[in-house]
């Protein structure tokens, strides 16, 4: 599954990416991703996505379909 914000200043971003492990490596997010984020581009908007640098199997994936790294952000707690 994968969902979408509504647009911001002409931006959308794909998000709630998620496979249940009993299908995944069957190349459904993929599928599911690639045919988002052509919707939201056929829409003329720009499509963007966060993933986690961590999890080297999703941004394959997303560098697979067209996507590529822009920047990179760091999230610091504070206690």
């Amino acid at each position: 599954m994968a969902s979408n914000t509504v647009p911001v200043e002409g931006v959308v971003r794909v998000q709630l990416v998620y496979t249940p492990p009993e299908h995944r490596n069957n190349r459904y997010v993929s599928a599911c991703v690639a045919s988002l984020s052509k919707q939201i581009r056929d829409e003329e908007y720009r499509c963007i996505l966060y993933t986690d640098l961590g999890n080297p199997t999703s941004n394959s994936i997303y560098r697979r379909i067209g996507y590529r790294a822009v920047a990179e952000a760091i999230q610091y707690r504070f206690e």
